[in-house]
């Protein structure tokens, strides 16, 4: 829990989720088990599509683990999918159950019912995993279970509650709906994708609905004989009331496009509803085959964990390092309760694969970057991810708030860094990024940001990323770069470090608050004590950063030697000074690092309050009782969410700690007075009861003992200084104190001694990896040593990468050290260059994607080594990960593509394009996979200076065709024609168009056909036939097209194979390499689907004949990614044609031409004249 700490204010229960569900298996293989996690997990939604986007003919085993910190949403989903699996009622009452907020007689009879059966079984883990349920759904902690069965018992009793509190929880939830009346929420249109603005109204219909009555249903009867509450949404972490959180709708969860895209006609409310209810009909059946499946080796298991997301990492990451149970880590603030993990049979025992895992293939992290920062969940699910393999080690954030100026740019803002050197500091990187392209679109988002953005207040903005481990992009580095060990210069790792934490905490000055959102100053205010980070947040950093590197502890030391001569140094930032003894404390904590200060103070002095004690270490733990009394000045009902801090002060001294752990209790001291103790009373009814608050924090006895005299020093409990607390002064005064206590006041105040947390991590470097048997990689001039990274001038962006190869073996050595013998270097892939001494050649991976061409080598002929020093790719760079733009990777014939999600295409609804509306919403998605870049070099460079822009517009050629949105009616037979040779030996059958529900974009199902010489001659009668009737479109490819289409190949039929897999004879495997060429009139993917899946293929009659040459493909769009580059034009930088006016609200486009735009009639009206003559529409 490494993020600053907040008084919580209102709490609310997401009991449904506001966004559609996800398929969290879209980047892995189909065939891998895989280990999933999902943090901040909210309901089952993408579990249950997850599992329902599953192949029916190729199983896997799939075990995920939910995280949540509201027993209430883990308690709630435990009841979910036992009905499903139960499947006694029908699944009318169990969508009522879940989702309305009144319920009818029959409905919470079934649910009281069901309660009962889970209470029966979950007196404690020895029951609950006896029990039918404990085969598919397991309990991480007991605890979990003890809180889950504690809100079974809440709803079974909550009818039976004395008539006032009953009352008094129906009033609550009428008040609440009342006050819904007039709110016009559409949350769910985002489930529409580009349908969205078509979806608005209904949706909004559908929502005041929902929030009318408590239920989905429109009819009446239904809507009348739902009159009692639903007890799953009476209770959460907040206790008893009404917490529902006000933007809660049912239609959230689902995927909309379809409905609006399909539509003859504008749907209604009712059939929003019925089509949600269709989709969570689709995902219960599919839960209840796959739990039920007569192959109980491929059943998927859900794992229940209850605790705070980031406390579940960290605690997983300390088992993994040291096999203890009993982690010590609090599961959540405001509890005391610690996490203690299951050691059951099939628990965390570190008893191979039966164990509960610990690491992960996937890790889904919902939109935990607007509540902890990115930065905090990098660090906490980083340690946890597994890189098995090349396709294995996913991660996905989210976020859905924004804000700064531009929410398209503001991801990239996060990280405090660039992001190429904070990939290579910490082994992981947005795979867009590094692609320069995405196949997810997010140009309903852009709309929508256009039009209303606000300089005022926090706005949405979905951003999605996956992210990996960049080196695995690369196929012919493969295993070998996964582990690359590399170092950074350190005087210029120490600088960018310092500046990485000067950016984290400049706001904390008044000075710096002002000059970085002097255009967002109302938007700054408002989110003034949403802060994410604080010093232990950066330690954890650093912490994360020298256990990936693997940095040795004196070259760590002089990187952090450099960080506190700049920290010293740096007098920019007076608060920063404050805060110091925070920072050294936590780098002593976790062995990062110990300062000057205090090297030559250890042990401390055994004074006063320390007189006592055996020894005094460093660091104690300082416990202060706040009275009840004291935190009346949170009350009401405008106080906000301040952020929180203690203060160690003086007469002369200030030092400042943000690492707070706060619990309702009472401390009890036990021990000794040479050796304290305590224990600690939590009080269970929280911020409900009348305990006073205990406030732990960490710091240093140094601040305590040689500062000021011990009778000086007082500890405060109070306010950051921001401004979120300026209404706090009146009542509080300038110090912003709740409450203090002296040092010495043992009523109040009590110290402890804390430890360094250990390790079980050897502190030296392992052996340098060596190349994973079958990677392909070349080793015949010697050994490759580490890499350098070296940073530029500023020490802000990665420079190079340089890495030596040491000469060895005779021969070589003797060609080497004669000067007359020259040494080459050319790229091979994104990651891998080769050296060359005559006949004798090294391949050299890099842990990143290289600028090849830029290459240096430096000779060291007399010391046999040498050097090669390589620049690092980039957006719009050259050569890199344009080498092979779209990877196929994998192992053991495990295949999938790298930057290309795959699908289920049985499973993605098809496209109605007779549909009246079909090209309203199909044409810019397809026509805006361009950035404005990109539209400009089309137009004026013609398709020659760039590959990916022109796959995109063969692409748009194939998806507007097949729709026949453009120049006429649908076609779906393409070829593509080389524009220098005029050959063409690649075509595309288009059976279908799909909807893609997950990235909110569509596909083109079909079959691809590569035509070879000898395949020619076989098929020549029936292939003259196709050309002649099949109303061919012939599609120009321009020059590197046809080469990045036979890479692109591969990718597209991994990405939609679903009931083949690669046998032991697939050609991937015999020769090592995806492609299998990228040769002209030659093959590029096996034959091990060949004549596969191809039902579309016999249902024409011209092209029944190539079914048994064909495989099966789905093409997609490939967007620019909007941090990178501008896609939609900001409206406000649009100009008026005739007074040049910029960005006014109510600028309009000329109708007819669409080229001129006029802020109003009368500049309209002046321009006319002249325009009408020129006027025409576009062609």
């Amino acid at each position: 829990m490494a993020q600053p700490l907040n008084w919580p204010g209102k709490y609310f229960l997401y009991a449904i989720g506001n966004t559609s569900a996800h398929c969290l298996t879209r980047d892995i293989p189909l065939e891998t088990p895989a280990n999933i996690l999902l943090l901040g997990c909210g309901d089952p939604r993408s579990i249950l599509y997850t599992i329902t986007c599953e192949s029916e003919s190729v199983s896997r085993k799939l075990d995920f683990t939910c995280c949540d910190f509201d027993p209430a949403v883990l308690a709630r989903n435990v009841l979910l999918l036992s009905l499903i699996i139960d499947k006694k009622p029908h699944t009318t009452i169990v969508w009522d159950i879940f989702f309305h907020i009144h319920l009818e007689k029959r409905s919470l009879s079934v649910l009281i019912e069901q309660c009962h059966k889970l209470i029966t079984i979950s007196n404690n883990l020895q029951d609950w995993n006896e029990s039918p349920y404990g085969q598919f759904m397991k309990m991480s902690t007991a605890y979990t279970l003890a809180e889950m069965r504690r809100h079974w018992t809440l709803y079974t009793e909550m009818h039976t509650l004395p008539p006032e509190r009953l009352k008094k929880l129906q009033n609550a939830f009428k008040g609440l709906f009342e006050s819904m009346r007039k709110q016009s929420i559409a949350t769910a249109a985002r489930s529409a994708g580009p349908l969205g603005a078509d979806a608005m109204q209904v949706v909004i219909e559908q929502f005041k609905s929902y929030w009318k009555k408590g239920v989905t249903s429109l009819r009446s009867g239904q809507v009348a004989a739902a009159n009692v509450l639903n007890p799953t949404f009476c209770y959460s972490l907040a206790g008893e009331g009404c917490n529902v959180h006000y933007g809660t709708d049912p239609m959230s969860p689902f995927h909309l496009v379809e409905l609006f895209g399909n539509a003859r006609q504008t749907p209604s409310a009712g059939d929003l509803v019925r089509a949600a209810k269709t989709e969570f009909d689709q995902w219960c059946s599919a839960f209840y085959s796959a739990i039920t499946s007569s192959r109980p080796e491929t059943r998927p298991i859900v794992r229940f964990f209850l605790g705070e997301a980031t406390a579940v990492c960290h605690s997983l990451h300390l088992f993994s390092e040291t096999g203890t149970t009993s982690t010590g880590i609090p599961l959540a603030q405001w509890k005391a309760q610690t996490i203690t993990l299951s050691n059951e049979a099939d628990g965390y025992h570190g008893g191979g694969s039966a164990s509960a895992p610990t690491t992960f293939d996937v890790i889904d992290t919902s939109n935990l970057c607007d509540n902890v920062g990115l930065l905090n969940v990098l660090i906490a699910t980083k340690p946890l991810l597994r890189f098995a393999s090349p396709s294995s080690g996913v991660l996905y954030t989210e976020s859905l708030l924004f804000r700064g100026q531009d929410a398209t740019k503001e991801f990239a803002e996060r990280l405090y860094g660039d992001i190429t050197t904070i990939g290579l500091l910490i082994g992981l990187c947005p795979v867009d990024y590094v692609s320069g392209f995405s196949t997810r679109s997010n140009l309903h988002e852009l709309m929508t940001h256009g039009i209303s953005s606000s300089k005022e207040s926090i706005g949405q903005f979905q951003q999605l990323t996956t992210w990996r481990k960049p080196s695995t992009g690369d196929a012919l580095s493969g295993q070998a770069a996964i582990g690359l060990l590399y170092s950074f210069d350190p005087w210029q790792l120490g600088t960018f470090l310092y500046d990485m934490y000067h950016k984290l905490f400049e706001q904390e000055d008044s000075k710096h608050f002002d000059r970085i959102n002097r255009n967002i100053m109302m938007k700054a205010i408002v989110s003034a004590d949403l802060i994410y980070y604080m010093r232990e947040s950066f330690v954890l950093f650093l912490k994360l950063v020298r256990d990936h590197l693997r940095i040795p502890g004196e070259v760590w030391t002089q990187i952090m030697d450099r960080f506190h001569e700049l920290d010293e140094a740096d007098t920019s930032l007076p608060m920063n000074a404050n805060n110091r003894h925070d920072l050294w404390a936590h780098l002593y904590l976790h062995r990062l690092y110990t300062v000057p200060y205090y090297i030559y103070r250890i042990p401390q002095r055994r004074l006063g309050l320390f007189s006592a004690w055996d020894s005094v270490p460093l660091l104690v733990r300082v416990f202060l009782t706040v009275p009840r009394d004291k935190l009346n000045v949170f009350s009401g009902s405008n106080v906000g969410t301040p952020l929180l801090q203690c203060d160690i002060a003086g007469i002369t001294t200030h030092n400042i700690f943000t690492s707070l752990h706060v619990a309702f209790g009472k401390v009890i001291p036990i021990g000794t007075a040479s050796n304290p103790r305590i224990l600690f009373e939590e009080d269970p009814q929280g911020r409900q009861g009348t305990s006073p608050l205990i406030v732990s924090f960490l710091a240093t006895s140094y601040v305590l003992t040689d500062l000021e005299p011990q009778e000086n020093v007082q500890i405060s409990f109070g306010l950051r200084s921001s401004a979120g607390s300026v209404p706090f002064i009146a009542k509080l005064g300038l110090m912003l104190r709740v409450f203090s206590a002296k040092l010495l006041d043992k009523e109040h105040v009590i110290v402890l001694p804390e430890q360094p947390i250990t390790s079980n991590k050897s502190d030296s470097k392992p052996p340098a990896h060596s190349p994973v048997s079958g990677s392909g990689l070349k080793t015949q001039i010697g050994q490759c040593e580490d890499i350098a990274i070296g940073l530029d001038e500023d020490c802000e962006l990665v420079a190079s990468l340089t890495r030596k190869v040491l000469v060895k073996g005779e021969e070589p050595k003797r060609l080497f050290a004669d000067r007359k013998t020259s040494v080459s270097a050319t790229q091979l892939s994104p990651c891998v260059m080769r050296i060359a001494i005559q006949d004798y050649v090294q391949d050299i991976a890099y842990p990143f994607p290289v600028i090849g061409s830029e290459y240096r080598l430096r000779l060291a002929r007399t010391s046999l080594y040498i050097e090669v020093i390589v620049p690092p790719f980039g957006p719009m760079k050259p050569e890199g990960m344009k080498l092979n733009l779209f990877p196929t990777v994998g192992l053991e014939g495990h295949f999938t593509p790298w930057n290309i999600h795959r699908v289920n295409l049985s499973r993605s609804p098809v496209i109605d394009i007779k549909a009246p509306r079909v090209e309203k919403w199909l044409n810019p998605l397809a026509g805006l996979q361009m950035s404005t870049r990109e539209r400009s070099l089309r137009k004026h460079q013609g398709h020659d200076k760039d590959t990916l822009m022109a796959i995109k517009d063969t692409l748009h050629a194939i998806i507007v065709g097949s729709a026949g949105i453009q120049h006429g009616p649908a076609r779906r037979l393409f070829a593509l024609r080389d524009n220098d040779t005029n050959n063409c030996d690649t075509l595309f059958f288009i059976s279908n168009m799909r909807y893609d529900l997950v990235c909110h974009t569509v596909m083109c199902e079909g079959y691809v056909l590569p035509l070879t010489v000898s395949l020619l001659f076989k098929i020549q009668k029936v292939f003259g036939q196709l050309v002649h009737k099949g109303d061919l479109a012939n599609i120009t490819t321009y020059a590197g097209e046809m080469k990045a289409w036979k890479q692109l190949l591969p990718a597209l039929v991994e990405r939609c194979r679903s009931s083949w897999t690669h046998g032991p004879n697939c050609e991937y495997l015999s020769k090592g390499q995806i492609p299998l060429t990228v040769e002209m009139e030659e093959i590029p993917i096996c034959s091990c689907g060949r004549g596969k899946d191809v039902e579309g293929m016999l249902e024409v009659e011209l092209w029944k004949h190539f079914a048994p040459y064909v495989t099966k493909v789905a093409l997609t769009p490939l967007f620019a990614v909007s941090y990178l580059e501008t896609v939609v034009r900001d409206p406000a930088a649009r100009r008026c044609f005739v007074c040049r006016a910029r960005g006014k609200p109510k600028i309009k486009t000329c109708t007819v031409c669409k080229k001129v735009r006029y802020c109003s009639e009368e500049c309209q009206r002046k321009d006319w004249k002249k325009h009408k003559t020129v006027c025409k529409p576009p062609a």
